[in-house]
């Protein structure tokens, strides 16, 4: 199961619905949490959604980041 299929859905959630901005800080915590198995929210979004899907999300949040340059 998954939320999201594409990086445009995902974005304007985060943004608009979310009130994210995705500015550099905040996509390279989440990135780092996401990476970090670990981490209690991690293994809680692992069990829910998958690696494929965390390692998707992580993707999302890298392209996120390059956008910001």
């Amino acid at each position: 199961m998954s939320l999201f299929t594409n990086y445009n859905d995902w974005r304007n959630t985060m943004i608009k619905h979310a009130g994210l901005t995705l500015d550099h800080d905040y996509c390279t915590e989440r990135i780092a949490a996401l990476k970090d198995e670990g981490n209690a929210n991690t293994k809680s979004f692992l069990k829910a959604y998958g690696a494929n899907y965390r390692d998707q999300v992580i993707a999302w949040f890298q392209q996120a980041l390059s956008e910001n340059k």
